[in-house]
């Protein structure tokens, strides 16, 4: 994290920031990092078994979706959001994390049924919006529902 904070301007220093708002910067850099790899392994996946095997495009984003579940759940509890919030009921945090992933299942299914299905692009086309969007939408809801 040093070296990030190394690379930026010393007017956008982390150390200039008040300590919530330098929890949250570095949270969202976890998350970032976090983010770009569990949403690479679900892309990958999906490409994967869409194109070069020949699943369904559902099928193969549900697989990926099993896989990222996966991986980001721990990653997510281990390094993201590690700081944040109480760690008293795992098992309300699971549904709801559960219930997260859902929802970017659903994001990632409606980028694909778009892209794919409705508009006949490449398989690779919804991978942008599953790339940018969904992990905004998941970071919102993470924060504020799953890690509180």
């Amino acid at each position: 994290m040093k070296i990030i904070a190394s690379l930026l301007p010393a007017r956008l220093s982390p150390a200039r920031l008040p300590p919530e708002q330098q929890a949250l910067l570095w949270q969202l850099v976890r998350y970032g990092v976090t983010g770009l790899f569990v949403t690479a392994c679900q892309a990958a996946i999906y490409w994967c078994l869409a194109a070069l095997v020949g699943l369904h495009p559902q099928v193969a984003n549900g697989i990926g979706y099993l896989a990222a579940v996966t991986i980001g759940y721990i990653l997510h509890s281990a390094f993201t959001f590690r700081d944040h919030g109480n760690r008293d009921n795992q098992g309300a945090r699971s549904v709801r994390f559960i219930i997260v992933s859902l929802i970017s299942l659903g994001l990632n299914a409606l980028w694909v049924a778009l892209c794919v299905t409705l508009m006949r692009w490449p398989e690779w086309s919804p991978i942008p919006a599953m790339i940018f969007v969904t992990p905004a939408v998941v970071f919102g809801l993470n924060r504020q529902w799953v890690f509180k």
